[in-house]
C-alpha cells in the first residue's frame, strides 16, 4: 500500500470537502498559513469549527496516513497514529491533496533515529537554502546526521536542517512521569484553544491531553470520551500530577465532554474552550469540580 504523508506544517482534517469556508483559504493551500488564518478568525468563526462540525483533528508534518477515497482535489484519509472508536484503523476525516505526498522509499518514523521537535516551533531550513518552513512541536523527521550544531533531516521533499536546540534525536522517546507531563503543558499557558487543533498553534482539550502524553512517550487515543475509556483507572482520591481528569455534562453523570491534566494541589492544567487560552486554575469552586467524572493514568507502571 502506498504510503502517504503530510507536507504542510500543520494539516487541518475537515468533516467533510464542503467544511471549509472563504475564510479558512489559508489553512487548504499549500503553502499553508496557520497564523493568517488562526489570525483571521473571528470567535464567531473559531466557535464554527465546532458548532458546524466542521473539522475532526490536525496532522503535523511528515505524519502518515491511508488515503480510502478521493473526491477531485481532496483526499478522505486515515490516521493511524491517532486512535478512535470512529475507524479501527485510525481517524477518519478529508485533507487538501495539495498538502499530501508520496512517501520516498526508506521514509519511516515509527522506527528510529527520529528528530523530534521539543521548542515550540522551530524553523526548518532546506539543505539548498530554500526559505524554511516554521514547523511545530511534536513534529517528527527521520534522522539523517549531525553537523556543527545542525541536525540533518529527511522531509516530505528532500533534506532538512534544524537547529539542535530545537530537538531531540531518539531511537524510541524516554518515557516521562507525571510531572513531566505538566512540565510539557506548562510551556503552552496562555496559547489559545483551537478546536480540533493538535499543534503549538493551538490545541483542543483533548488534542491538549494528546500531545503532553506523546511527548513523554505515551500514545494515548485522540478523543477524550476514547482517552477516559483506555489508561489505568484511578480513584479521584488518588490523583496525581499528570493524571488525566474528566467531565461530563449533568454533574458528572451524563456524556464525557473535556479532558484536563492534573496539576497537582487540586489544580487543573487544560485548553478549557474556544475563546479561552491553556490555563492552570483551582478545581475547588468551579463547574469542572461539580462535572468531574472519572480520572485515568498514562504514565508509568499502568498495568492493571
Amino acid at each position: 500500500m502506498v504510503k502517504w504523508i503530510v507536507n504542510v506544517p500543520v494539516a487541518t482534517v475537515w468533516t467533510s470537502v464542503d467544511s471549509p469556508r472563504e475564510i479558512d483559504y489559508a489553512a487548504v493551500t499549500n503553502p499553508v498559513s496557520m497564523d493568517t488564518w488562526l489570525d483571521g478568525l473571528t470567535y464567531e468563526t473559531r466557535l464554527g469549527l465546532c458548532d458546524q462540525n466542521l473539522v475532526q483533528t490536525q496532522l503535523l508534518y511528515g505524519e502518515e496516513v491511508l488515503i480510502t477515497e478521493e473526491n477531485n482535489d481532496w483526499a478522505h484519509v486515515i490516521i493511524p497514529s491517532q486512535s478512535t472508536s470512529k475507524e479501527t484503523r485510525g481517524y477518519p476525516g478529508w485533507v487538501p491533496k495539495a498538502q499530501l505526498v508520496e512517501a520516498a522509499d526508506g521514509w519511516n518514523i515509527t522506527d528510529g533515529p527520529v528528530a523530534i521537535v521539543t521548542s515550540r516551533k522551530a524553523m526548518l531550513d532546506k539543505e539548498n537554502h530554500q526559505s524554511g518552513l516554521e514547523i511545530s512541536y511534536l513534529t517528527v523527521l527521520p534522522f539523517l546526521y549531525e553537523k556543527e550544531g545542525k541536525i540533518f533531516v529527511q522531509t516530505p521533499d528532500g533534506t532538512g536542517v534544524l537547529d539542535a536546540k530545537d530537538v531531540v534525536v531518539t531511537d524510541s522517546p524516554a518515557k516521562g512521569d507525571g510531572q513531566a507531563i505538566v512540565s510539557a503543558g506548562e510551556q503552552f499557558l496562555h496559547l489559545p484553544y483551537l478546536w480540533g487543533g493538535m499543534s503549538s498553534y493551538g490545541y483542543d482539550c483533548s488534542g491538549f491531553s494528546y500531545s503532553m502524553c506523546k511527548a513523554n512517550g505515551y500514545v494515548i487515543p485522540r478523543d477524550a470520551s476514547d482517552q477516559a475509556a483506555a489508561g489505568k483507572k484511578v480513584e479521584i482520591g488518588a490523583i496525581e500530577p499528570g493524571d488525566l481528569l474528566f467531565f461530563a455534562y449533568e454533574e458528572g453523570r451524563g456524556r464525557i465532554h473535556h479532558v484536563g491534566i492534573y496539576y497537582g494541589d487540586g489544580k487543573l492544567l487544560h485548553s478549557p474552550n474556544t475563546g479561552k487560552t491553556v490555563e492552570i486554575i483551582p478545581l475547588e469552586g468551579t463547574i469542572y469540580e461539580q462535572e468531574l467524572c472519572a480520572a485515568r493514568r498514562y504514565w508509568g507502571e499502568t498495568e492493571e
